[in-house]
C-alpha cells in the first residue's frame, strides 16, 4: 500500500466520472481540491458525507475548493446516487482501484472482528500547485465539511 505524507505531490489520477468522462488531477491545477475517498454509494455514512459536501458546496467553492469522489462503484452507480442526493461534483467510478491503490485508500480493514481489503475513508486536500495540504484518516461523515476546513486552519 502506498503512503502519501503531508507536503509531498499528490500522484496523478486518470478515471472515469460518472458521465464517462475522463478527469485527472491535471485538470484542477490552480485550484484547492477534496479528493476525498469513500467505501460505497447510497450506504449511510457515505450518503451522509457527500450532503455534507453537498449543502457546503457553494461555501466550499466561493474558498476555492473544488470537490472530487472516488470509490470502486461504477459510473452507472454513480449517476443514481448523484440523481437521488443532487450532488453537484464529480464522482470518479475506480471500479479497478487503481486510484484508490496509488493514494494508500485501499487496504486492510476489520470489522466484526473479520479482516478484509476495502476502501479506507480518507480526504485529501490538495493545493493548487498539486501538493497535499492535508490527509484525514478519520473522516467525520456527518460534517467532514467543518473537519477539512479546522484542518486547514
Amino acid at each position: 500500500m502506498t503512503i502519501l505524507e503531508e507536503g509531498q505531490k499528490a500522484p496523478n489520477f486518470v478515471g472515469k466520472n460518472q458521465l464517462g468522462q475522463t478527469l485527472s488531477l491535471d485538470q484542477f491545477k490552480g485550484k484547492t481540491l477534496i479528493l476525498y475517498f469513500y467505501p460505497k454509494d447510497n450506504t449511510p455514512g457515505c450518503t451522509s458525507e457527500a450532503c455534507n459536501l453537498r449543502d457546503n458546496y457553494r461555501q466550499l467553492l466561493s474558498k476555492g475548493f473544488e470537490v472530487v469522489g472516488v470509490s470502486p462503484d461504477s459510473e452507472k452507480s454513480h449517476q443514481g446516487f448523484i440523481e437521488k442526493q443532487k450532488l453537484p461534483f464529480h464522482l470518479i467510478a475506480d471500479v479497478d482501484k487503481t486510484i484508490l491503490k496509488v493514494y494508500g485508500a485501499w487496504g486492510m480493514k476489520k470489522m466484526y472482528g473479520k479482516e478484509y481489503e476495502g476502501v479506507l475513508r480518507t480526504t485529501f486536500v490538495i493545493d493548487g500547485n498539486g501538493m497535499i495540504a492535508k490527509i484525514i484518516t478519520k473522516v467525520d461523515t456527518k460534517n467532514p465539511t467543518e473537519q477539512i476546513l479546522k484542518a486547514l486552519s
